[in-house]
């Protein structure tokens, strides 16, 4: 019973704070999944920005071609699928703790386009949502889990600034005359 109260108030507040110091992950009230989400207003056709939305994707992605699932010009739309590697320290050494699966969709329209990051799961046997992180009750919670969710939540603020910077239009130097 304890466990679906809370998962109730997890479906009541789109954002959770595991403590002052740690990330926040904002989950989407409908699905319940952690998803980062937003419309960024950009100057430019949608044609236009579907063009630095490719190269945005051969630049910041060593494997773009692998990564890419979805290109798609006449409907202004891509998608991806990527992953974040997350660390634990043990002394000074960093030890591989695993890797977290994303989905990333970009939808274009005139004038602006829309990121969705989502479906964030962490690479095991089977199946495991990162949004379990959340919850300290369950009876597998770890104290690591925190660190996890800081270091998610930073590798994918880092891909949504690169996006962002990377669908700048180009700044066109006008020619020296002499």
């Amino acid at each position: 019973m304890l466990k679906l109260k809370f998962f109730a108030l997890l479906l009541l507040f789109p954002f959770f704070a595991i403590s002052q110091d740690a990330a926040v992950f904002p989950v989407e009230a409908e699905t319940g999944l952690v998803t980062y989400k937003d419309v960024v207003q950009q100057a430019g056709t949608q044609d236009e920005l579907y063009i630095r939305g490719i190269e945005w994707l051969n630049s910041h992605y060593k494997n773009p071609a692998d990564v890419c699932k979805v290109r798609n010009r006449e409907s202004g739309v891509i998608e991806l699928h990527h992953r974040i590697e997350i660390n634990n320290m043990d002394g000074d050494v960093k030890v591989s703790a695993g890797t977290v699966n994303y989905d990333l969709k970009i939808e274009f329209k005139p004038g602006r386009y829309r990121y969705t990051i989502t479906n964030l799961t962490l690479r095991q046997a089977s199946r495991f949502p990162v949004e379990r992180w959340l919850n300290k009750s369950d009876p597998t919670y770890s104290p690591l889990w925190e660190n996890y969710i800081q270091q998610v939540d930073t590798k994918v603020k880092e891909v949504i600034a690169s996006l962002k910077e990377g669908m700048q239009p180009e700044v066109v130097k006008p020619e020296e005359k002499w």
